[in-house]
């Protein structure tokens, strides 16, 4: 049983992460936040306006 398992070091490029602007601000009036070039958002993280997933079900009208 001298039998052995070898792997191989994986070798390639790897893929270089989007980038969105160097230089960019929040565009919420007032805020003068600089944004991340790896934030593909228009907001900061205090201005991002708030989104909530739906997990599961129907949606509802908003007058039900």
């Amino acid at each position: 049983m001298s039998e052995t398992i070898r792997g191989h070091v994986v070798r390639g490029k790897r893929r270089a992460p989007k980038v969105y602007g160097v230089g960019r601000v929040c565009v919420q009036r007032g805020c003068e936040v600089k944004l991340n070039r790896y934030n593909r958002r228009e907001y900061c993280y205090n201005h991002t306006p708030i989104r909530y997933p739906r997990v599961r079900g129907r949606v509802l009208p908003e007058n039900a």
